[in-house]
């Protein structure tokens, strides 16, 4: 199972980002994916989910309106587009894969309901 992130850099306040991840398991189309991220000094973090049809998303609070989820299941790719970024924006950003079972509605929130993570790419947003 590989799941590989790409995409992060360094940009400027107010700049824009989009974030990579394939996901070599033939099972990527039932996969809830996801995203999350650790900041310097910073407890890891909730960014976006995305359930396995790509019918429904969920953003922490701090996203919404600025980053966007998205899929494509024909080339195994997720996809996290940041939009008006901000210093504390910067952190390593980790793409999660999940394909089981969840009997708790909000699942998708704990990083440890997931069952892969990728390697993580650094994401730096310079004031």
């Amino acid at each position: 199972v590989q799941l590989q992130a790409s995409g992060g850099g360094l940009v400027q306040a107010g700049g824009s980002l989009k974030l990579s991840c394939s996901y070599s398991e033939h099972t990527f189309s039932r996969s809830a994916m996801g995203w999350f991220r650790q900041g310097p000094g910073k407890e890891r973090e909730f960014v976006a989910s995305i359930r396995g049809s790509g019918d429904r998303t969920y953003y922490a609070d701090s996203e919404k309106g600025r980053f966007t989820i998205s899929r494509d299941n024909a080339k195994n790719l997720l996809y996290l587009q940041m939009n008006k970024l901000k210093p504390e924006d910067t952190a390593v950003y980790y793409c999660v894969a999940d394909s089981r079972l969840h009997t708790v509605s909000t699942w998708y929130l704990n990083g440890d309901e997931y069952e892969y993570w990728g390697q993580g790419t650094q994401v730096t947003v310079s004031s």
